[in-house]
């Protein structure tokens, strides 16, 4: 009868009983390597959501293939075949995140010296070429982003479906007809390119209305937990549109108060959730003005066309348009590095009559006063030095 470590579903028991060092290192598995990288995750205190996130890449893609084996005796043809087995099963997206937290998780079995070299390194996953942000010169049936025309109607459909109280509101009546904060949410996730968790994590504290612009301090995680922003770029200051300024103006007069002080709370008080955001405000407003995609052809039934976040992306392609440049636009987009910003957005900051103006001065300045000549006749009269 067959070991069932021979059974590549079986799952081994996670519990490492004694410590790794009392024990042969040639005998340490998969598995158990996986758990001293993620005790490791959380002594160096990654963010919760990272941790979870690794956690799961080891319980339900690495474990059930190669949790039992050894990681001594891992080779090139195995990790192969396990990469060729994340293909056929998982997303190729996914298959990439798996790769690389097994080659982190042997990475750190290299740096406390249970194997000599991580056999993992050379494996690849080749990534699929990703789409550029296409901006506003495509029609909106194909355009990943709304058009300005749609941002305008999304504007205008959110002042129509979540007017504003006039007069201040409890926290128990949040929710209810013409009592919600939906209207500044959106108009700030618009024009600012706010994340969403920068939303949800905002507090009054941080809306500077005498200086017009909004501190971004703090982010709500996805368990609504309030801490420090993504990266130490995510600290900035962003200026507020004139529309932004007088919508948050009026919501901070009738803003229910909270332990918190949330510019946003929900009816009891806390961080709102990214499914009360799709569920209460994203998706009603582009049912509202019609920004939808057939999900089902049998029914003709529709669904919101956008999903959150492609607001971040509508921001960043305004501030395109108004011509900031690019270094500004990382700054305020929070971005770690110029790289990420180039690499989203670089294809907006082509201009074709900007640059026929500039290759019409290049020439102006080159040529100078024999551009009436012609060209032999110019390079007729040059002088060429060696």
């Amino acid at each position: 009868m067959k070991s069932p470590c021979h059974n590549p579903l079986y799952k081994p028991t996670k519990a490492v009983q004694y410590p790794i060092g009392e024990r042969d290192q040639s005998q340490l598995t998969v598995s158990e390597a996986g758990d001293l990288w993620i005790r490791r995750a959380r002594t160096e205190e990654l963010e919760e959501s990272t941790v979870r996130q690794y956690r799961q890449h080891l319980d339900l893609h690495i474990d059930p293939l190669i949790g039992h084996q050894p990681i001594n005796s891992l080779t090139s043809p195995m990790l192969e075949s396990f990469k060729d087995t994340l293909l056929r099963t998982r997303s190729r997206a996914m298959s990439r995140k798996v790769l690389t937290s097994l080659k982190s998780i042997l990475s750190e079995a290299v740096r406390v010296g249970h194997v000599p070299h991580n056999v993992a390194m050379p494996i690849q996953i080749r990534r699929k070429p990703r789409a550029p942000i296409s901006g506003w010169n495509l029609d909106s049936s194909t355009c990943e982003i709304p058009t300005k025309a749609e941002i305008r109607d999304l504007i205008s459909g959110a002042t129509q479906l979540f007017p504003i109280c006039t007069i201040p509101i409890p926290v128990s009546e949040l929710g209810s007809k013409n009592r919600t904060c939906w209207q500044p949410f959106f108009m700030v996730a618009v024009l600012t390119g706010m994340r969403s968790s920068e939303l949800r994590g905002l507090i009054w504290k941080h809306v500077n209305l005498h200086r017009k612009i909004i501190e971004v301090r703090q982010r709500a995680d996805f368990r609504n937990r309030l801490g420090p922003p993504k990266s130490a770029a995510g600290y900035r200051e962003i200026p507020m549109a004139p529309i932004v300024f007088r919508t948050l103006s009026e919501w901070r007069a009738v803003c229910p108060a909270t332990d918190s002080d949330l510019v946003f709370p929900s009816r009891n008080g806390r961080v709102h959730t990214n499914s009360n955001i799709h569920k209460q405000c994203w998706g009603p407003l582009q049912l509202h003005v019609g920004l939808t995609s057939q999900c089902h052809e049998r029914t003709r039934a529709v669904r919101p066309r956008f999903p959150f976040h492609v607001l971040r992306h509508a921001a960043a392609s305004l501030f395109i348009d108004q011509g900031w440049p690019p270094k500004r636009v990382q700054t305020v987009m929070g971005h770690s590095s110029i790289q990420v910003t180039f690499d989203t957005y670089g294809k907006l900051w082509n201009d074709h009559e900007v640059d026929l103006v500039a290759m019409a001065s290049l020439e102006k300045r080159l040529l100078g006063r024999y551009r009436r000549n012609s060209t032999s006749a110019w390079l007729a009269c040059t002088v060429w030095i060696p």
